[in-house]
């Protein structure tokens, strides 16, 4: 088969992940066994291709069919650290509220799955009606954390020194407030869940079976800690919808508000893992110039969450 020269492009002259848990592999090298390791798929899982290859940043999906005609997906995704627990997060939920999980191989982060309507994901309808069902998402995926899982209180050790070392580049009150309030977070953090950290509407697809519902999560992310972490993909995505928006501020923090109202959080919380996230991605974007949008983009909104939400 011929792989996408767009996915191509957007993993070659990656350099190895050492925190994969193996040895790593890079991207050209990655790329040049991928159809090697398509076959093997597909001959050890009884399939055979069904229609054209998507792709994200750091995975191919291939349409399949098993050997009764059950539609299905191939997802091979290039081996990285937050690739290596997605198959037990799958497995957990067991398609409760989530893509269902029909056959795993992780030692190749390859994945067989249902296959979902690929062409309908949670951005073709209204954002607060998406910030709706993701809330809802967060109910019917809540689940114990793993103890195979990253933790949150983890990141934040490593999102300390990179907030203190922001230097000029984000505004020193957004990187202090955030200092602050990530270890008054940690002091009183609620009992820990496995959590989707990248849960937005475009990780969100309709399934084809209607019995399955209406919306279904993909690309699980999971670490442990508490849900109201998990709101800040959905502040940051949809940027055409919040630059439409007559208020920036009110339209932004009305997502959150949204979500947490439907997922039953804390507000408090909500905003303040929210605060954090946005302004550690500001302080990694200052590092590449290539990211100067983005890195503008999360100042904004962080200080659009520097005040509690409810106001």
């Amino acid at each position: 088969m011929r792989i996408p020269e767009g996915f191509s492009t957007r993993i070659a002259r990656r350099p190895a992940d050492d925190r994969s848990g193996s040895d790593g592999i890079d991207g050209d090298t990655w790329l040049a066994h991928l159809p090697a390791l398509v076959d093997r798929c597909l001959d050890s899982w009884d399939l055979r291709l069904d229609g054209d290859s998507w792709y994200g940043e750091n995975a191919l999906v291939l349409p399949v069919c098993r050997h009764d005609g059950e539609r299905a997906a191939l997802k091979l995704t290039w081996p990285h650290r937050e690739a290596t627990t997605e198959h037990l997060a799958l497995r957990a939920w067991a398609g409760r509220g989530a893509v269902r999980m029909l056959a795993a191989s992780p030692a190749d982060c390859a994945l067989l799955l249902e296959r979902l309507d690929g062409d309908r994901d949670l951005t073709t309808v209204p954002i607060l009606e998406a910030c709706e069902e993701i809330g809802r998402l967060f109910r019917v995926l809540d689940h114990p954390a793993l103890p195979q899982l990253d933790t949150v209180a983890a990141k934040a050790e490593r999102w300390r020194g990179e907030l203190a070392q922001a230097g000029p580049a984000v505004p020193r009150r957004l990187t202090e407030q955030a200092l602050s309030v990530l270890d008054d977070l940690l002091v009183d953090a609620p009992q820990a869940r496995m959590v989707h950290e990248d849960l937005h509407d475009m990780n969100v697809l309709a399934p084809l079976d209607p019995q399955r519902g209406d919306w279904l999560a993909i690309d699980p992310k999971p670490v442990a800690g508490e849900w109201a972490y998990a709101v800040a993909p959905i502040v940051w995505n949809r940027e055409d919808a919040a630059e439409r928006a007559h208020s920036f501020r009110t339209h932004v923090r009305l997502r959150a508000e949204v979500v947490a109202d439907e997922a039953g959080l804390d507000l408090d919380r909500v905003q303040a893992w929210t605060l954090v996230r946005l302004t550690v991605n500001a302080a990694w974007a200052a590092q590449f110039p290539a990211a100067a949008h983005f890195h503008g983009r999360m100042i904004a909104l962080a200080k659009a969450f520097s005040e509690p939400l409810g106001w």
